[in-house]
Formats: structure tokens, C-alpha cells, sequence
């Protein structure tokens, strides 16, 4: 299991919905980057904690963690309602910190999926993925103002993205801080906005990025490209790449875990007499391997370090070659004879004749 979300989350395996859901709220509040200004790790625990509460919040996905099941939450950090959506089942539209509502301050994270062969998934690759994200407007360098101008600082919040509001109740006058509504918590405001970008800052292109994909991936491992997602437009951080690998089977070998399989076949004779055959690795390269006389069928064989890497750390797994025992279909009449000479020597019973011992 990749993630404890039990531990991240600081619950018990046996903690009850409403437990899960508190025990969120007070770590959310805690790594929430808004809270840690000054701690960059701050966002990515706030993203796990996220993931455990979207994992264990839901019966069908806890169970299925339970088990071992890998759980897809590329719709999470796909977008912007993902993270908003349940941010604001928690805490309400007051958002985390009760003063207001909450805003993402970065740019979306982009999933994006690339397929490896076995061979590159064992040594390591550079794969190239495409996809259409929001990137920062050349023309107005993501400020969103004309070539020529700047952004001014809203009048009405001071450029705090705040203002103070008050309310009469029955206990007299309440203060509740929100959202500036002129600047929409930008803080400024576009007096002459960029002509291709219209004042966002942004625009939908065709990005194009290398990925370093180290050896030993599995399928469904996901790479983390920090600042690679979406733009956060003028006043936000970009968003974060994730790409999601698929390596394809290779009809030579068979991988579990960290080993890789390879069936080969030996004729009869070859079985019984011993012989010396090439088995071909993964690394693209090939090593002998004797066959004793006198191998059975279903034999394995082990050669250590030629499986795949462990990924993250040194070492490899095995390669193990399991032997199968090729019967002829067929025989011309000198391999017959010779067959059932070979027969009669060892007392064995041939044609319609033999029976079971």
C-alpha cells in the first residue's frame, strides 16, 4: 500500500466517518499552504491529507484500500472543483478558516498518461507526453495587462483580496472578514486587459514535456513534475504535472514484482541428456544456461540480478526460467524405431497396449 491514509490522517483503522472527517478538518487547517506561507512542503501534505479523506470518507473506496486496491484520484487535482467541492463539504463556504470562502491559489495539476516498453521500464527512459493545458500569456508575460500597462491595486481591499464586513444581530454588530468583490480576492484589478488573453493571464495551449522516468516503474506508478501543471493565471502558482506510466507486456517474460519469467522448451532428448541453451534478459543482452540431464518438466532456474530493478533503490529481482518438455507430434520412421528401441531398454510399454502401473 503507497499511502498510510490512516496515518496521514492520525485515525485508527476502526475510526467511524464523523472521526475521519475531524480528524481531516484539524489537519487540513494545519499544512493548508495559506497556514504555512513559509514551508513549501506544507501543500504537499496538505494534498495527501486531501486524498486520504477522499479515500476513507467514501465506504466503496475505504473498502476497497482495505484490500490493497489501487484507487484512481486523478479527478481530485484534475481541476479546480475537485479540491473546491470538497473542501467545501467539509468546511462549508466559510471556508477553512472560517474567515472565507476558499480559493485555490495555484493552477490546476494536469494526469496525464504515457506507456513504456518492459526494456525501458527496466533501465530507465526519457518518455515526451503532449497535453492541452492553461499556460502563461506571452504577450502579457501572465500579468494580464496591455503591453505597456500594469495591473493597479483595487481600491475598495487595498490590494488585501479582503474586506471587512459587518453584520447587526441580536448580539449588536458582527465583523466577518471575505472576499473583496470587486477584485475577486486578486488584490488588483486590469484597468487596460491584454488583447490575447483578455486579462486573465492565461491561455489553453498544446504543451510538450520531457519526462525522466526512472527504472524499476510499474504500471500505475505517477511521476510528480512540480510547477508543470496548469497556469494559476496572474496571481496564482502554476499547478503541478502527474504522469500516470503503462508498461507493456512483453511476450518474452512474465513480471512479478520485482522477477521476471521466461519459459523456454527442450526437446526429449535434450531433457534427458542435458544441453546448454541462451536465455535472453531483459537488458537486451543473453547468458547460457545448462540444463542438467535428467530435467523434469515445470523445472525452474534462477538467475539472480537479471530481473527488474528495485525501484528508488539498489538491486534487482531474478530471472527465473521455467523448463517445458517438448513431445514430438510426429516421427519418421527412424526416429520411431529408434524411439521404441529406446523403449523396450527401459521396459516401458508403447502402442495401444500399455496400460497405467
Amino acid at each position: 500500500m503507497a499511502e498510510n491514509y490512516y496515518a496521514i490522517l492520525g485515525v485508527e483503522k476502526t475510526a467511524t466517518n464523523e472521526e475521519i472527517k475531524k480528524a481531516f478538518r484539524k489537519v487540513a487547517r494545519e499544512t493548508h499552504p495559506d497556514a504555512n506561507p513559509d514551508d513549501p512542503e506544507a501543500e504537499e501534505r496538505f494534498k495527501k491529507a486531501a486524498e486520504a479523506y477522499e479515500v476513507l470518507s467514501d465506504a466503496d473506496r475505504r473498502a476497497r484500500y482495505d484490500r490493497g486496491d489501487t484507487i484512481d484520484l486523478s479527478s481530485l487535482f484534475a481541476g479546480l472543483g475537485g479540491i473546491d467541492d470538497l473542501l467545501r463539504s467539509v468546511f462549508g463556504d466559510s471556508g477553512l478558516f472560517g474567515g472565507r470562502p476558499y480559493r485555490s491559489p495555484r493552477g490546476r495539476d494536469v494526469l496525464v498518461r504515457a506507456s513504456i516498453t518492459l526494456a525501458e521500464a527496466a533501465v530507465g527512459t526519457e518518455s515526451v507526453v503532449r497535453y492541452e493545458a492553461a499556460v502563461d500569456c506571452e504577450l502579457c508575460a501572465g500579468s494580464g495587462a496591455k503591453e505597456g500597462t500594469e495591473p493597479v491595486t483595487c481600491p475598495d481591499c487595498g490590494g488585501h483580496g479582503q474586506v471587512r464586513v459587518s453584520q447587526r444581530s441580536v448580539f449588536g454588530t458582527m465583523m466577518s472578514v471575505t472576499t473583496c468583490p470587486t477584485c475577486h480576492g486578486e488584490g488588483t484589478l486590469i484597468a487596460d486587459p491584454c488583447p490575447d488573453c483578455s486579462g486573465s493571464g492565461a491561455k489553453t495551449d498544446t504543451v510538450e514535456v520531457n519526462v525522466e522516468v526512472p527504472a524499476g516503474v510499474t504500471t500505475g506508478t505517477r511521476l510528480r513534475l512540480s510547477g508543470r501543471g496548469e497556469s494559476g493565471g496572474r496571481s496564482g502558482q502554476p499547478g503541478d504535472l502527474y504522469v500516470e506510466l503503462s508498461v507493456e507486456p512483453d511476450p518474452r517474460f512474465e513480471r512479478v514484482d520485482t522477477d521476471l519469467i521466461h519459459r523456454v522448451s527442450v526437446g526429449l532428448a535434450e531433457a534427458a541428456l542435458g544441453t546448454e541453451i541462451e536465455i535472453p534478459t531483459v537488458y537486451g543482452d543473453t547468458v547460457d544456461l545448462e540444463i542438467p540431464s535428467g530435467t523434469q518438466p515445470g523445472t525452474r532456474f534462477s538467475l539472480d540480478g537479471q530481473g527488474m530493478p528495485i525501484l528508488g533503490r539498489r538491486g534487482r529481482g531474478n530471472l527465473h526460467v521455467v523448463v517445458d518438455v517438448a513431445i514430438p507430434r510426429s516421427l519418421t520412421e527412424e526416429e520411431e524405431s529408434l524411439l521404441r528401441r529406446w523403449a523396450e531398454l527401459r521396459g516401458e510399454r508403447t502402442g495401444r497396449r500399455a496400460s497405467s502401473r
